[in-house]
């Protein structure tokens, strides 16, 4: 474990900013001070010091294991490739989405789930991966198969954060019947006459499965400790049931009113990074700076972009007047990691992780420099 000073930065701390120094001891931050460093330390020459970034969904797993379709990659290196960069884009903790319940473009191999948290767990025993690796379980509500699958993942893994998702044909994200058709028919080829058939079961699976598989996850994720996520909240019912369901993480509301209420339940809003970069949402639903504007965004994903988190983040700052670089840092550090009760991480502060992030603006642009996590440089 390296013991050393950063000196010359300019450090984002969770509610300012300070031209300064830091003393890492133990994997962990001893001190902070402003102005001169007591003794000659590593030399930032004036880089931005942040926290190391969380990220609580992220997708991007699945296209190292399947980079075409048709294509399965071997597990290990696949994991391996999708750590690095991970780290490479500033990321020292992240919740690996895996999912369970079939869905129209998922159909998992037997125990698949299962084996890819054991695998990611057999990686990181064997000192092979560079950042911390938390589980999120992302469960289709409706699918037939879908308790099974969580029961069977959370008797062999921890599981830190469950999410609930809907992608029934004309509910949530998809309320446009011809909004899923689009979606669906380009992941899946199928032809017209078989989205409709499948819409058809997929309806019957909401009617049969919805009300009772929800109750039955949110006693795992009780039982087992693990944080709430819903996903794709769109009209105040649905936010009135994460409320009455103690839900922490309201995943990619669709609409304004949905993220206002749920902000103001103190359930955290979570919106894509790469939302805030393409300015709007790729399907057509609230544009994550809408939210950002009005008060209302907490957190920041990089969903299918790992790279977009910092990014992401810089450009809220940028672009919003009175923003300001400490509130926009929290999307994508403090604020994750509190929503899924991590206080060991996040900021910039004593006794806290040595997790961190050292960028430098090149045109605008956050580039970034060193990676450290627990006070080793890990990039």
């Amino acid at each position: 474990m390296n013991d050393f000073l950063i000196e010359n930065a300019s450090i984002v701390l969770r509610e300012g900013e300070i031209r300064g120094w830091i003393a890492i001891v133990g994997g962990r931050i001893a001190e902070i001070g402003e102005g001169a460093a007591p003794e000659h330390g590593v030399d930032f020459g004036g880089d931005i010091l942040i926290p190391g970034l969380v990220e609580l969904h992220t997708d991007h797993l699945e296209s190292h294991l399947r980079p075409r379709p048709k294509v399965n990659w071997p597990t290990r290196p696949s994991i391996i490739a999708y750590d690095h960069q991970l780290a490479a884009s500033g990321i020292t903790t992240v919740f690996d989405s895996i999912r369970v319940g079939n869905d129209a473009d998922y159909t998992p191999e037997r125990n698949e789930a299962l084996n890819l948290v054991g695998a990611i767990a057999d990686a990181d025993a064997l000192g092979l991966l560079r950042v911390d690796h938390k589980t999120h379980l992302r469960c289709e509500i409706c699918a037939d198969d879908v308790l099974a699958g969580a029961r069977d993942v959370m008797a062999a893994q921890h599981v830190d954060l469950i999410s609930l998702m809907d992608h029934t044909p004309g509910a949530r994200q998809f309320a446009s019947l011809e909004a899923w058709r689009t979606y669906y028919g380009g992941k899946s080829g199928l032809p017209y006459d078989q989205l409709d058939a499948l819409m058809k079961r997929k309806r019957q699976q909401f009617d049969r499965n919805y009300t009772r598989h929800r109750v039955a996850l949110i006693e795992m994720a009780r039982a087992h400790g693990a944080a709430l996520a819903s996903h794709d909240d769109t009209t105040l019912d649905h936010v009135l049931e994460s409320i009455a369901d103690k839900v922490e993480v309201a995943e990619f509301p669709t609409s304004l009113e949905s993220a206002v209420l749920s902000h103001e339940a103190s359930i955290a809003v979570l919106m894509g990074a790469p939302n805030v970069v393409r300015g709007g949402s790729h399907s057509g639903n609230v544009a994550a700076e809408t939210l950002a504007r009005a008060g209302v965004l907490d957190i920041l994903s990089s969903d299918y972009v790992p790279g977009s988190l910092l990014i992401g983040a810089f450009e809220l700052a940028r672009r919003i007047d009175g923003y300001g670089l400490p509130k926009a840092i929290r999307t994508i550090t403090f604020n994750p990691a509190r929503a899924c009760g991590l206080s060991d991480r996040g900021e910039i502060a004593p006794g806290k992780a040595a997790d961190l992030l050292r960028v430098r603006l090149i045109d605008d642009a956050p580039i970034i420099r060193e990676v450290y996590r627990d006070g080793c440089r890990i990039v």
